[in-house]
């Protein structure tokens, strides 16, 4: 099969085409998936520079989002059959081989239906960015109706979904841009209130929105100076969460005299821990969001459809940011 092959840390350029072996199923809850496309995240490009969680392995195969049609399954499958179209986030972190390929072996527990609305292209752009943003406002901050939500770089992969769950649960969403185009874009997602961050300051502008109270939550994306200047914007016992490292000059007297809980979100912990449960939440969050797909109330931006050949390029583009939506690769 062909693959997209990172030979060692570096630049696009280590990512190769190769003709590989084609992957078998070696245990009993093995499905074998016959990939149309892989989502391409920043996560990507982060470990195509620094390395894979697999210290050790020089080469692998990244891409951690997929959808495709079951061409087989272990003998102890019992959701899905051959012939199934199924969208995950599985592999591409140096655990198990990722998803710029044409074949890739995935546990049952991972796996769920493909909506029915979205084409193979735009399901493969979702599993990862879906189960960040739902995992972060409803597992961490158990965001409920009525309340303000703000979500940082509402244009992005994450952010552009963030928004729109948030509005499936009732609340009132705040967002930060860049640029007017951007601006429209979260507006037609639903976003009420936006921000432009090159013009406004972030903080006073969320404390105008909310007459000086601060958010009851907010969902960081953007990291350092970003999540600091959040701590005055969140309201008292209100919750603040990221999904990057939080940064160690944090004022955490102020974040402590305001009671502020403080969460983190990284999605890939079920495969970097291999915990069975937690891959299953993530599935049964892919299942509803299914729901949400195929009802109209949520949908995806796909900003570029580039073939498996081109994935380097894509991670220029990634690299490149201004990003709006995601990246896909057609297999």
């Amino acid at each position: 099969m062909k693959a997209i092959i990172m030979s060692k840390t570096g630049s696009p350029g280590v990512l190769e085409m190769r003709q590989i072996q084609k992957p078998v199923m070696t245990h009993p809850c093995d499905v074998l998936v016959h990939l149309k496309a892989a989502g391409v995240n920043p996560l990507d490009t982060k470990l195509r520079n620094s390395g894979t969680y697999a210290r050790e392995q020089q080469e692998a195969i990244l891409g951690c989002d997929g959808a495709g049609v079951v061409e087989a399954v272990g003998e102890s499958v019992t959701r899905f059959k051959p012939g199934d179209a199924v969208y995950y986030c599985h592999g591409g972190i140096g655990l198990a081989p990722g998803n710029n390929a044409e074949f890739a072996v995935v546990p049952e527990w991972f796996l769920a239906e493909k909506p029915a609305s979205l084409n193979f292209i735009e399901a493969a752009a979702t599993p990862l960015v879906l189960i960040t943003a739902w995992e972060s406002l409803f597992d961490r901050a158990r965001i409920q109706a009525g309340q303000k939500v703000f979500v940082h770089a509402g244009a992005g992969g994450v952010g552009h979904v963030a928004i729109q769950l948030a509005r499936i649960a009732g609340c009132d969403v705040a967002t930060t841009v860049g640029s007017d185009e951007k601006a429209a874009f979260v507006r037609r997602l639903g976003a009420d209130h936006v921000i432009n961050y090159r013009k406004q300051d972030v903080t006073q502008a969320l404390l105008e929105w909310t007459d000086g109270k601060g958010v009851d939550v907010a969902f960081d994306t953007v990291g350092g100076g970003a999540f600091r200047q959040l701590i005055s914007a969140v309201r008292v016992y209100g919750d603040l969460v990221t999904i990057l490292q939080v940064p160690e000059d944090t004022d955490w007297k102020t974040v402590r005299l305001r009671n502020i809980r403080i969460s983190q979100e990284l999605m890939l912990t079920p495969m970097i821990m291999n915990l069975k449960n937690a891959a299953h939440h993530q599935s049964d969050i892919l299942k509803r969001c299914a729901a949400y797909f195929d009802d109209g109330s949520l949908s995806v931006h796909v900003s570029h459809t580039l073939l498996l050949e081109q994935t380097a390029d894509a991670h220029r583009l990634i690299e490149a940011a201004g990003m709006m939506g995601k990246i896909v690769l057609e297999i």
